[in-house]
């Protein structure tokens, strides 16, 4: 693999396997994942979003990568959008190849594109060495995240 090699996407229903199977790694659904009708409805919807975007990063046939992307209007901030990163997975074993810095400056140039004020990500804090590579590549620190446990989705 090399990094001119990769092509980053939107995904199709056709990629959704691919993804699932991303999403198996124990850092994020650790095997605990839908099946491919659920997130075949799922993604219908997903798509139907406005600037709501999952993309997937190929090696030649292979996906070794995604993310998704949402691009949200503000009322404050003069009206300026902002960007969201979510779901950002590298399959292990190209993990250090490039992968994640393609992606996370894709998804940088893409906010910028859409005229964001500011692009953010959440990661959990137990992921040392992705706040590392999140902080190399320019993400700096900013505030705190909150969340509120609501459950097992129905």
């Amino acid at each position: 693999m090399t990094e001119s090699s990769l092509l980053i996407r939107p995904a199709t229903a056709a990629d959704l396997p691919a993804v699932l199977a991303l999403y198996a790694q124990p850092d994020m659904d650790d095997g605990d994942v839908l099946p491919v009708p659920e997130a075949e409805r799922l993604f219908a919807r997903f798509v139907a979003y406005p600037d709501y975007t999952l993309y997937v990063v190929e090696d030649g046939p292979r996906v070794v990568g995604t993310f998704a992307l949402l691009v949200m209007d503000n009322l404050g901030h003069r009206g300026a959008p902002s960007a969201i990163v979510e779901d950002v997975m590298v399959a292990p074993d190209v993990q250090g190849g490039g992968v994640g810095q393609r992606m996370m400056g894709f998804a940088v140039a893409r906010a910028r594109e859409k005229g964001c004020y500011k692009l953010m990500l959440s990661s959990n804090l137990k992921r040392e060495r992705a706040h590392i590579f999140y902080e190399k590549l320019g993400f700096e620190r900013h505030g705190y995240s909150f969340r509120v446990d609501l459950g097992a989705n129905p």
